[in-house]
């Protein structure tokens, strides 16, 4: 017995180093590129580089417009994805009895979450662009992303609603509470944490998609007020799109990165942002 005990100690002690070194690697990493990122291209972020728009005639580098452009398919993106993801998640583990169904539908968001962003791009110019006449625009860029965010949305959600107790369900419907009323009070408040996951996990997937946004957003560089970006034919290019045709097509390597640390800063104010809504609504429950 002592030398199992001894033996299972040392095997323990084994997998929590290699757990540890492997995080620390990881970490290590992250860190090395996000150092290198801001490390090449701080020393292009300047005023004028981030207030004005791109003009060749005038031989000036600016990316107002992909910011906003960035910001406002981020805006319409979730407007859309977070109602129909989390509404999916709750009919499927509040709702649904059938559990073939209920398989067929979760396969088929696992299936949708692998397929190759540029399969989705070529879809969404079929579909949006051309036979739905919306044109190549940010609403057309959106509704692909939407496509792609929402089998994330709902898996994040869905896990996260099996987490709630399922005490918590009986005591509210001993209580008197509807089923609607239950959920809407007392199982949606229990798994915010999962819905802001979920979307912090979308906004993720969003600002770094540039292949389907190519195809479906087009790459135009006008600055768009609100109402115009989301009416059809209103093309822009986001950021991520902007750092491909800088990296790719001029060669431009400096602004690509100048791009990149701006894409990093605009991701972590949003996650920031969406991770404090959820406290408060954490809190307000």
């Amino acid at each position: 017995m002592d030398r199992i005990s001894s033996s299972r100690r040392v095997k323990c002690a084994v997998l929590k180093t290699l757990t540890y070194v492997s995080a620390g690697i990881i970490c290590a990493v992250l860190l090395g590129l996000v150092g290198y990122i801001i490390y090449r291209g701080a020393g292009g972020i300047s005023v004028k580089f981030l207030t004005s728009k791109p003009s060749l005639v005038r031989e000036t580098i600016g990316i107002f417009p992909n910011i906003l452009n960035t910001v406002y398919i981020i805006l319409m993106t979730l407007v859309i994805v977070l109602p129909l993801g989390v509404g999916a998640a709750v009919y499927l583990n509040e709702y649904a009895k059938n559990k073939r169904i209920i398989e067929v539908i979760e396969f088929a968001a696992e299936t949708l979450s692998g397929i190759p962003s540029i399969i989705y791009g070529l879809v969404g110019m079929l579909i949006f662009v051309q036979f739905c006449s919306i044109g190549t625009s940010l609403l057309a860029g959106a509704l692909t992303l939407v496509i792609m965010t929402l089998p994330t949305v709902i898996r994040t959600t869905q896990e996260s609603l099996k987490t709630v107790p399922e005490g918590y369900r009986e005591g509210a419907m001993a209580l008197g509470s509807e089923k609607w009323h239950m959920i809407r009070t007392v199982v949606l408040p229990s798994a915010v944490d999962g819905i802001v996951t979920g979307c912090i996990l979308a906004v993720g997937r969003i600002v770094g998609e540039s292949a389907a946004l190519l195809f479906t957003a087009g790459m135009a560089n006008e600055v768009l007020g609100l109402f115009d970006a989301v009416m059809p034919g209103s093309a822009g290019s986001t950021l991520t799109v902007a750092l491909y045709m800088y990296a790719k097509e001029r060669g431009e390597f400096d602004v690509a990165f100048a791009i990149a640390v701006i894409l990093l800063i605009l991701t972590f104010l949003i996650n920031l942002s969406a991770k404090k809504i959820g406290n408060r609504l954490k809190g307000a429950k």
